[in-house]
C-alpha cells in the first residue's frame, strides 16, 4: 500500500492511544492525524507499532510541544535531532510548533508560556526557526498563543509579530481558532477582528479545541471572565463561527480537532472531526454558523 504524504484540506483529529485500536479496526473516513511528536521519540514500542500501522492508511502531522522555540537559551540539540530522526522516519504531511517557550536554565516546564512581543523576541524567534527549518530541511508552521498575560515592554501586536516572523524566516502559521477566542475574552479584543487581520495566505493549518470558563474572584458577578485552553470538551459554537469565517478568506485547510484531556470515546471525537468535515465542504456551513450565531445574540 502506498504511503499518503500531503494533508489534504479535510478535517483530522489529534491521534491518542485510546484510540489506536479504533482507528485500525475501523479505518474511519478521515482525513488524516496528528501525532504530538514529544510522544514518540524513543526508539521503539506500542507508540511506534501503532503509528507505524496508522501512517499506511492515513498522512500524518508531526506537533511538537517541546522546542521552546521563544526561549532566551539555545534550543536543545539532542531535542532537535530526536525530531530530525522522527520526521525524517513518518515523512508527515506537516510539522508545527508554538510560539512559546517552555525551559530555560536546563529546566523545562509542563507548559506553553507567553512571549513578550519585541524585537528582541523577534530576532530570537526568527533564529530558532531558521535553525529548525535547515536541520529539518522543510517549512515549519508556528501556532498562535492562548494567552492570559500580557507584557508592558511590548512593542508591537501579536499579529503584525507573526507577519513579521513570516516574511522574515519563511515559515507558514497555524491558527488555532480556540486560542483566538481565549486570548481575545482574556485581553478584551475583537476576535472577529483578529480573524480579519489574520495573515491567512501563511496558513497551512487551523486547530479548533475546546475551553473551560472560570472567573478571576470568588463569583461570577464580582469577576472578570477567563478561558482556559483546556482542549478538555467539545469545540464552542463561537470558535465553530469564527471558523467559518476564516474559512471565507482562505478556502478549505487541513483543519484539526483537538482534544488531549478528559477524552471522549472514538464516536464522539469522530463526530467532531465530521462536523469540521462538513464546514470544510461547505454543505453544512450554515448548520455550523447559525447555533453559534444564537449564542452571541443571545
Amino acid at each position: 500500500m502506498t504511503r499518503p504524504h500531503s494533508i489534504p484540506a479535510r478535517a483530522g483529529v489529534g491521534l491518542k492511544p485510546q484510540h489506536y485500536e479504533a482507528i485500525l479496526a475501523e479505518r474511519p473516513d478521515l482525513g488524516w492525524l496528528e501525532a504530538h511528536a514529544e510522544n514518540y521519540m524513543g526508539a521503539g514500542g506500542p507508540p511506534h507499532r501503532y503509528l507505524t500501522a496508522i501512517r499506511q492508511d492515513y498522512p500524518i502531522s508531526l506537533h511538537g510541544v517541546g522546542l521552546s522555540i521563544g526561549s532566551e537559551d539555545g534550543l536543545d540539540a539532542d531535542h532537535l535531532h530526536r525530531l530530525k530522526a522522527l520526521v525524517d522516519r513518518y515523512e508527515p504531511g506537516l510539522f508545527s510548533e508554538h510560539l512559546a517557550w517552555s525551559s530555560h536554565g536546563g529546566t523545562y516546564y509542563n507548559d506553553l508560556l507567553p512571549l513578550p512581543y519585541s524585537e528582541a523576541t523577534l530576532a530570537r524567534v526568527c533564529q530558532h526557526i531558521d535553525q529548525v527549518q535547515s536541520l529539518l530541511g522543510r517549512q515549519m508552521l508556528l501556532e498562535n498563543p492562548s494567552t492570559y498575560v500580557s507584557f508592558w515592554v511590548s512593542t508591537m501586536e501579536e499579529i503584525d509579530f507573526l507577519k513579521e516572523v513570516v516574511s522574515r524566516s519563511g515559515c507558514g502559521l497555524l491558527l488555532d481558532v480556540n486560542n483566538v477566542l481565549v486570548s481575545a475574552v482574556n485581553h478584551g479584543f475583537d476576535a472577529a477582528g483578529y480573524i480579519d487581520a489574520f495573515p491567512i495566505e501563511a496558513v497551512g493549518e487551523i486547530h479548533l479545541a475546546g475551553h473551560a470558563e472560570t472567573w478571576d474572584g470568588e463569583a461570577e458577578d464580582c469577576g472578570a471572565r477567563v478561558l482556559i485552553d483546556a482542549h478538555d470538551r467539545q469545540v464552542d459554537d463561537l470558535v465553530w463561527t469564527l471558523y467559518a469565517r476564516a474559512l471565507s478568506r482562505s478556502g478549505p485547510l487541513p483543519s484539526l480537532i483537538e482534544w488531549d484531556n478528559d477524552l471522549p470515546d472514538w464516536p464522539t471525537l469522530f463526530a467532531e472531526a465530521q462536523r469540521a468535515e462538513g464546514v470544510l465542504s461547505g454543505g453544512r456551513l450554515q448548520a455550523a454558523v447559525e447555533p453559534a450565531r444564537s449564542a452571541a445574540h443571545g
